[in-house]
């Protein structure tokens, strides 16, 4: 079932030569603005019952525009939005929200705008108090709360009835590691329950979390609709990239997607993981010692060369990661046309599942000065337990338990 329906969307700002102007198109008159810009343009996806869509992008891109449209807080230029079932947002922080009110003052006039009744808002609020927890606070106006504590309470008031479509823009970014905690939890608490979720964040584990599916949006247009550790690759190659030229996205045999960027100085030629007698495995034991052979191929004279590499789950989240800038191993006046074979020997105290490698070749220890080469799932292996005893995680930490009975 579709709840949401997103139909060649847009939203332009138009600049007119006076408000009469202005005022004389909202009535249908014929009138040119004198400056047009396009927030958001031919934007179309639909959203099914249960989902969880990120939407990712760099800052402008028209994420919190497209929420916004979404919502019908804003009107749109062109398109059309279809929603069906009861939408709970939380967008622009404290919006809405009065600062001489109190706490308690703007959950009910607020709960009263988002359609409760009377009798629901005196059933609602002891647990929107409960949940917020900002104590005294919350009968304070709340120009004297922090803004930790107004995101705490606008939180609490949005998820305080389970709604049919869950709307979350970067609000969240604003609380502290408890509450945000706290927060996730109810969100995949109404997920298992059926809600369907939208949700604008820059953090990847986020989005990888909750997410079933991520939208890429760039200069207000969808480039990426697809599985979340793909577009989250994609994104953060085209970060990378600054320019946007070079990035290579291919299919792996599994269906995976690999993303490759850089301008291509350096390359990694070759990559494998191997036993300790040198054979190429695809299949580790658990706690098994192996060695992560690279083989980089430099193309042009460079005065520093950086190796990086990142060990990621199946979601994409980067388990272990590090590069020879931090380990102080950083190659220095390399000649166009050299090799170099880097060694990297560790045990995979790993859980059951498939991991990938990433890898990146750079100048020092970020990318950003310099990317000669970032790709995502380089390598693809996977860990089995046949000789440990059984755990679930992604981490291998055996214990020594000991029990003594208490006279």
């Amino acid at each position: 079932m579709t709840l949401l329906r997103v139909h060649d969307l847009g939203k332009a700002y138009r600049k007119y030569a006076s408000e009469w102007h202005r005022f004389a198109g909202w009535l249908g008159v014929p009138t040119k603005p004198i400056a047009e810009t396009w927030v958001l343009r031919h934007v179309s996806f639909e959203v099914g019952a249960g989902e969880a869509i990120g939407i990712v992008g760099q800052n402008g891109a028209g994420k919190s525009t497209l929420l916004k449209l979404v919502t019908g807080t804003i009107v749109p230029t062109e398109g059309s939005v279809s929603l069906a079932g009861d939408v709970a947002a939380i967008l622009e922080l404290g919006m809405g929200f009065n600062a001489e009110l109190t706490g308690r003052q703007n959950v009910i006039h607020s709960a009263g705008l988002l359609g409760f009744s009377g009798s629901e808002i005196e059933q609602y609020l002891p647990d929107i108090e409960s949940f917020a927890e900002i104590g005294e606070y919350f009968d304070k106006p709340l120009r004297t709360c922090s803004s930790g504590m107004q995101m705490r309470v606008a939180f609490a008031l949005a998820t305080a009835r389970r709604p049919g479509i869950l709307i979350v823009d970067e609000a969240l970014s604003v609380g502290d590691a408890y509450f945000q905690h706290k927060s996730f939890q109810k969100i995949r608490q109404f997920q298992e329950q059926g809600t369907t979720l939208l949700i604008v964040s820059h953090d990847r584990s986020s989005i990888q979390a909750l997410c079933t599916r991520a939208i890429l949006l760039e200069q207000g247009s969808v480039i990426y609709d697809g599985e979340p550790e793909a577009v989250m690759d994609f994104y953060n190659a085209l970060i990378a990239e600054k320019e946007n030229a070079t990035v290579e996205v291919s299919t792996l045999d599994d269906g995976r997607v690999s993303t490759r960027s850089g301008t291509g100085e350096a390359r990694v030629e070759q990559i494998y993981l191997a036993n300790t007698e040198g054979d190429p495995i695809e299949f580790v034991e658990v706690g098994q010692a192996v060695t992560l052979h690279i083989r980089v191929k430099v193309h042009s004279d460079l005065e520093t060369l950086v190796l990086g590499y990142g060990i990621k789950d199946r979601l994409g989240q980067v388990l272990y990661g590090t590069n020879t800038w931090h380990t102080k191993q950083v190659l220095e006046q390399l000649r166009a046309g050299s090799t170099y074979n880097f060694e990297i020997s560790f045990n995979a105290d790993f859980g059951v599942g498939s991991y990938s490698i990433q890898t990146a070749l750079v100048d020092q220890d970020t990318h950003l000065t310099a990317n000669y080469e970032w790709t995502d799932i380089a390598l693809l292996f996977n860990v089995m337990n046949t000789s440990r005893p059984l755990f679930v995680g992604c981490l291998w930490n055996e214990p020594t338990i000991q029990i003594e009975e208490v006279a």
